[in-house]
């Protein structure tokens, strides 16, 4: 890949600038829509690797936009927004996704953020030789191929999910922490980490557990963290 592609999704002409200078900075090309039914249409008509979504958007907002996306890609998805309290982080990352952002922000820290997740996004499946499939009861990953199904069929995951499952599944019988698991996957320090580890986890078991109150795959062990049954 010679090139990042980043969409840069705001009704606000000045923070789209604003981002698009920032990520120029840094080498990464950049694409702009002023809303979710614009930013679709992007996606349809050009390979994009990351997007930054703000989520109060005249014709249709962030949320719309994040479920229609999810529908069809596993883009990494950074969402905007001036809410900061816990409970609208959550409620973005439940609908699909990969991290939040709140106004104001730091430019430096939406770099930052960016950088990883498309780090991420890109690498997702190389694993020093472990690109065998791996198959438990029925649901199996291809690490190369970076799919998950479960009987046969395929299940859509964001790369955070996927990239959860896939460490789970590849280190089936051991447990993690939550701290372990965020540092893990996240690439950052997992202080505060359970309310994020555990929406991601209730969202996995809603795609591939047939009753996710009661998982087959995914189970807690109680005071220490996740695992995947062998």
């Amino acid at each position: 890949m010679n090139q990042y592609r980043v969409l840069v999704v705001d009704d606000d002409k000045d923070i789209r600038d604003a981002i698009e200078i920032y990520l120029k900075n840094e080498s990464i090309a950049v694409v702009k829509a002023k809303d979710g039914i614009e930013a679709i249409e992007t996606l349809n008509e050009q390979e994009i690797h990351l997007i930054i979504l703000d989520v109060m958007m005249p014709r249709q907002d962030g949320i719309t936009t994040t479920f229609k996306i999810r529908e069809k890609k596993n883009i990494p998805i950074i969402m905007l927004s001036a809410k900061s309290e816990d409970t609208d982080k959550v409620w973005g990352l439940q609908v699909g996704a990969d991290d939040y952002v709140t106004k104001p922000f730091n430019p430096l820290e939406l770099i930052a953020r960016v950088k990883s997740q498309l780090r991420r996004y890109v690498t997702l499946g190389h694993y020093d030789g472990k690109n065998k499939t791996v198959n438990l009861n029925g649901l199996t990953l291809d690490p190369f191929a970076k799919e998950v199904a479960i009987h046969g069929e395929p299940v859509r995951l964001t790369p955070i999910e996927y990239k959860i499952v896939e460490l789970l599944m590849l280190n089936a019988g051991r447990v993690f922490s939550i701290n372990e698991i965020y540092e893990r996957v996240w690439k950052e320090p997992g202080f505060n980490a359970e309310n994020t580890v555990a929406v991601h986890i209730r969202k996995i078991r809603e795609k591939i557990e047939i009753d996710p109150k009661n998982p087959r795959y995914v189970k807690v062990v109680w005071g220490i963290g996740y695992k995947m049954e062998k």
